[in-house]
Formats: structure tokens, sequence, C-alpha cells
């Protein structure tokens, strides 16, 4: 049986030309889900796809970066899907699977490449961040709390779980604003 898996990155991302893609590909079976790829043990329907799958299954994906981010996750899945006798392959990337020494080598080496693809964006994301703070365009992200309100209604006597109430935040964001005072 061939069994598809889809990810996007973002709910405003369209699973669509994965999922048609698989399905031309003659899956029977697809888990899709909308989800970062930065860890597999995040992501359910990976997960259940990964139950789901049997010995002479194949698990198919549109391309690898679909599958894992890093190079330590695409070898935990493989050796998962391999020690249950299933195989994998990629259809847009098709000398990618696990039928042969070769197809292994390719997994390897395109398995690398994203981890490097996905360093590197992480690195121009730090340096634009960076540039953009030096020319004081980068405030970050707004406070969720008036540290002001937190401290004055902890100086009347609430507690952080009165005060998280009250402001309808989490409990972490009360006790952060109280030790920045």
């Amino acid at each position: 049986m061939l069994v598809g898996y889809a990810r996007v990155s973002s709910a405003g991302q369209s699973l669509d030309l994965q999922l048609g893609d698989l399905e031309r590909a003659g899956c029977e079976k697809v888990f899709a889900e909308k989800q970062s790829g930065t860890s597999a043990e995040a992501r359910r329907a990976l997960q259940d796809a990964l139950e789901f799958v049997r010995e002479g299954d194949t698990l198919v994906v549109t391309r690898l970066d679909r599958l894992a981010r890093s190079s330590n996750d695409l070898h935990n899945i493989i050796a998962k899907v391999t020690a249950k006798g299933v195989k994998f392959r990629c259809v847009q990337q098709s000398g990618v699977d696990t039928d042969s020494g070769m197809g292994k080598l390719v997994l390897a080496i395109l398995g690398a490449v994203a981890e490097f693809e996905t360093d590197i964006r992480k690195e121009r994301q730090r340096e634009g961040i960076d540039k953009a703070k030096a020319d004081g365009r980068y405030k970050g992200r707004k406070p969720s709390v008036d540290a002001a309100k937190v401290r004055e209604l902890h100086a009347a006597g609430l507690g952080p779980s009165a005060i998280a109430k009250q402001l309808k935040v989490g409990r972490t964001t009360v006790y952060r604003s109280l030790q920045v005072s």
C-alpha cells in the first residue's frame, strides 16, 4: 500500500498541490497537517502515518523537506519505517528512496542539504533582525501585559494566579513581569 504524508508549515498555506501529487502517485491513504517541520515529535499526522504503515507499505512524500528539516529527524524517521519493513519514496525527487544503496546515499545527501538550508535561513533571519535592531526599526513583539499594572496589582496584595486571571494572561507572564521590575 502507498501511504502519503503531506505537510505545510502554516495555516495560511495550502496542502492542495501535495495532496494532488500524492493522489496521482497512487497513495491510497494520506496523512496531512499544517505544522512546522522542525520537530517530528510535534507532528501528530506524521506520528499517525508512522504508526499506520505496515510491512510492505511505502511511505510517500512529495519532497524530502516535507518529511524532515534536520538530518537527525530524517534518519530517525527512515530508521523507524525501515525497521517496520516499510519503504520510502519522494515523488518530486525520483532518486530518493530506500530501495537501493544509491537511493539511500541520495537520501542522506539531500537530508544534509535540507538541514543546511534551514540553518542558512535562520542565520539570514537573525542577521535581518540584528540589522533592524541596529537601525531602530525592530522593537520585538509588544508585551502581552502591562508590567506596571502587574506590579500595581501585586502591591495591592494579589498573588500571581489572581493577577493572571484578572489580566487574562498566563501565570508565567505574570512571574516574568514581576522579575523584570
